[in-house]
């Protein structure tokens, strides 16, 4: 029985899934990473830990023997978007460690791109719509002004998951979905875009020329192979970036198709043929794994953190008292909050605890409970939290939503979809079915196992993905609820402009 290797590289670290045939997983194992923080504004990671990472998961995987080795035929990476790593002619790495996708040390470097590009011409073309400096050119170009003799010697600069496929094939290429954040590729040509590299002053030929994700880039190496414990036979194909990936994994392969990520933060993401790009709000938009296809994502800073923060700062008794025995505490808080009637008895909260996205007036903006009275509970207030961050979820779904029409169902992967209240909430607060499959966590794996298994030929198509969800719970919007959070919205929306003003002052606040 032939078998789909799979990589999910993400900053917390690497997940290796094997895959059957048929897309069923078989067996997976987890690898951390560590972060660095030398100083303000430096994220950085060793690109050798990434490298180590998949030696060690795949050793792991293959010691649960849940497959023939022999039987493994091919193997993708989804890797975290936005790195950018020097390596030499060897394919060595020039820095032990590298910027990551949050580092945003390249602030000069972005304004100084912009004396002569337009900023929101610039935006249209590329769709980047995080800050600027987070992007790979702007990476390099710091990287050039602070360390020319490492930019000298540089043959190429790499994604995370190009870096790996050096490591595993000896060969330098990007595919379009990681290209697509490099700050110089146009979503439309599909292709670098000359006059931004020029503008740049980096030279072109140090970019990875970029293929399709589905490309099989090449076969393992006899060293590879051996540090793997892979046959040399193995397929490599050039993968994806993150949130490609688990669009694809996710099962959005048509227009419309649309996903929501509820983590630490939170976005939502949308499949089209056509990139949605708006220069107010700013959606981000990458490449799909499929061709010709997009995936535009609007996303909040503030989820899972805001509600760890209140269980950390309000309700930190319930784990250090350790009063219930055998149940998660974010369980018990959202069985308080479940006694809390629909608007929280109208106690609203602004969840932005972590600064504003694209979506807010400011960025500034400051996180806030309003309508607190001497009557409210513990319970109003984890209601209310929980229903803060569905309601800036569904500012950032309607954004989508003006562009292309969302379909009648919207599925949740991450850890916040474990939550049947929560997904209740967002049932209610989206107007949508709330739809639970048997992939959850695995979505960026899938993503990654679907373009290896259509890159070696094993399935015909991207489609394939769709027929391996398996619904597991749907949950419907209740009527009466749902009009309760209609009229809550505008009040909502008039509190985060408020707390964006509020946040402008606090910052030039000299105290």
């Amino acid at each position: 029985m032939k078998s789909i290797l799979a990589y999910d590289l993400g900053t917390g670290g690497t997940k290796a899934s094997l895959f059957s045939e048929e897309g069923n997983i078989l067996a997976s194992t987890f690898v951390s990473c560590q972060t660095f923080y030398p100083q303000e504004q430096f994220h950085e990671q060793c690109p050798d830990d990434w490298w180590k990472s998949i030696i060690q998961s795949t050793q792991e995987l293959l010691g649960k023997k849940a497959v023939n080795i022999n039987d493994i035929v091919c193997l993708a990476v989804s890797g975290h978007s936005l790195g950018v790593v020097p390596v030499d002619i060897d394919g060595q790495s020039l820095m032990e460690r590298t910027p990551i996708w949050s580092d945003c040390r390249a602030r000069e470097q972005a304004k100084h791109f912009f004396n002569n590009i337009d900023e929101d011409s610039w935006y249209m073309t590329t769709g980047n719509g995080f800050p600027a400096e987070l992007y790979g050119i702007f990476k390099i170009m710091w990287l050039r002004d602070n360390y020319p003799e490492i930019y000298d010697k540089a043959a190429y600069f790499l994604g995370t998951k190009d870096y790996v496929n050096l490591k595993m094939t000896g060969v330098a290429v990007t595919d379009h979905s990681y290209a697509s954040g490099s700050g110089v590729y146009s979503l439309k040509q599909r292709k670098y875009v000359s006059s931004y590299v020029k503008n740049s002053g980096i030279d072109q030929s140090k970019l990875p020329q970029i293929v399709e994700s589905s490309h099989v880039i090449g076969t393992l190496t006899a060293k590879a192979s051996a540090l793997l414990g892979l046959s040399q036979s193995v397929m490599v194909v050039a993968g994806g970036v993150d949130n490609s990936c688990m669009a694809l994994g996710a099962a959005c392969t048509h227009d419309g198709d649309a996903y929501t990520s509820l983590g630490t933060s939170a976005w939502i993401a949308v499949t089209s043929h056509n990139p949605i790009v708006n220069v107010q709000k700013r959606p981000y938009v990458f490449a799909h794994c499929i061709p010709y296809m997009y995936t535009s994502a609007t996303s909040i800073f503030s989820a899972g953190n805001t509600f760890r923060w209140l269980k950390n700062t309000l309700f930190s008794h319930l784990e250090e008292k350790k009063i219930y025995n055998n149940h998660d505490v974010y369980d018990l808080l959202t069985q308080m909050a479940s006694i809390s009637p629909p608007g929280s008895n109208k106690l609203i909260c602004n969840p932005s605890f972590a600064g504003g996205s694209g979506l807010d007036k400011s960025n500034n903006v400051k996180g806030c409970f309003t309508g607190l009275t001497l009557s409210h509970t513990a319970n109003d207030l984890i209601r209310s939290t929980l229903e803060g961050i569905c309601l800036n979820l569904r500012i950032a779904m309607d954004v989508l939503d003006k562009y292309v029409p969302l379909s009648k169902d919207m599925l949740i992967v991450g850890g916040g979809g474990k939550s049947k209240f929560w997904r209740s909430l967002l049932a209610d607060i989206y107007c949508k079915n709330i739809i639970e499959t048997n992939i959850g966590q695995e979505a960026g794996s899938l993503g990654a196992a679907t373009v290896a298994a259509v890159g070696v030929g094993l399935w015909n198509n991207f489609d394939k993905v769709n027929s391996i969800h398996k619904i597991q719970g749907e949950i419907a919007p209740d009527q009466t609820r749902m009009m309760i959070y209609e009229k809550i919205r505008p009040i909502f929306q008039l509190i985060c402009d408020l707390q964006s003003d509020v946040g402008d002052w606090l910052d030039q606040l000299e105290i």
